[in-house]
């Protein structure tokens, strides 16, 4: 009698393990995040090229003052009878590359002292700690008014007030981020092996912390540009009759009954851009938390 030989058994196929997605990659499946992205990508790109398709120059006087019926404006002229349109595509550079250069080098600072002091802890970690408390006990706006006010709104001065009042922030973000990472065994693992302080704080800690501190870096955009075109509003632009968003508010506001574009537009300008930031960051923080990690299309 025959019998059939069934064949021996086989272990298994060892199934690929999955990468675990970035956390970018899983905010983008939330409906913020891509709200956000859309938005910021959309006034990024007028404030860019928006100058090349102004129908008129940054200060062409073009008809007569607070009109909105003009002919050959779409939205009318502004206080001092340029083309709100022109100034309006022209006025986002000035702001969106101010914050991102003093966003920018505040994250330099920012995190380089939080992570020696999470690293060092003791009393350079008191030193560099209440040094940031210290910082932040002065208002941003107040702080920025004063050296604005003795020196002049110069690009570079903005920059550094913004930069200087935003570090202690961020400082404190990478450390509180930090001080677990420091106890984890893969860095007593590089101590041990003789690996330089310089080359674990920056090949050891910063990995692991980067999803907290790409959240904050979206946060301190937000308030930058806020803060920026705040200061703008308030007249501290970086030329005379500059096109800048938040001076076009200041400038046009008298007139808002007669011309609302001239007020309106820039504002809506302004209000877009840290709308789209705020949704970006609220969706990395949310996909650095694991919140809808199951259900990302929310």
């Amino acid at each position: 009698m025959s019998t059939v030989d069934t064949p021996p058994p086989t272990a298994a196929t060892p199934q690929p393990v999955r990468k675990p997605d970035g956390v970018f990659k899983v905010a983008l499946r939330m409906w913020r995040t891509r709200i956000g992205v859309v938005l910021l990508v959309i006034l990024v790109g007028i404030a860019l090229f928006g100058p090349y398709f102004a129908p008129y120059g940054e200060q062409e006087f073009v008809g007569q003052p607070n009109t909105r019926h003009v002919e050959g404006t779409l939205l009318g002229t502004d206080y001092f009878g340029q083309d709100v349109l022109s100034r309006a595509l022209h006025g986002g550079r000035s702001i969106l590359l101010l914050a991102v250069a003093s966003t920018a080098l505040a994250l330099v600072f920012g995190v380089a002292i939080g992570l020696v002091a999470a690293y060092n802890r003791g009393r350079l970690d008191d030193v560099l700690m209440r040094s940031m408390d210290i910082s932040l006990a002065f208002p941003q706006l107040l702080l920025a008014l004063v050296a604005l006010t003795t020196i002049g709104p110069e690009p570079w001065l903005i920059v550094a007030i913004v930069a200087i009042t935003t570090t202690p922030r961020i400082a404190r973000i990478t450390r509180g981020a930090a001080v677990p990472v420091v106890e984890r065994d893969f860095v007593g693992a590089a101590e041990a092996l003789g690996e330089s302080r310089t080359r674990i704080l920056w090949s050891e800690l910063l990995p692991n912390v980067s999803g907290p501190l790409l959240v904050e870096a979206n946060l301190r955009l937000t308030y930058s540009i806020g803060l920026i075109a705040s200061l703008g509003f308030l007249g501290f632009a970086t030329r005379v009759n500059a096109a800048d968003w938040g001076l076009m508010v200041n400038e046009n506001r008298i007139a808002l009954s007669v011309q609302p574009w001239g007020t309106v537009l820039p504002a809506i300008a302004i209000a877009l851009l840290t709308v789209g930031t705020g949704l970006i960051a609220d969706g990395l923080s949310r996909a650095s938390a694991g919140i809808d990690r199951a259900k990302g299309d929310q």
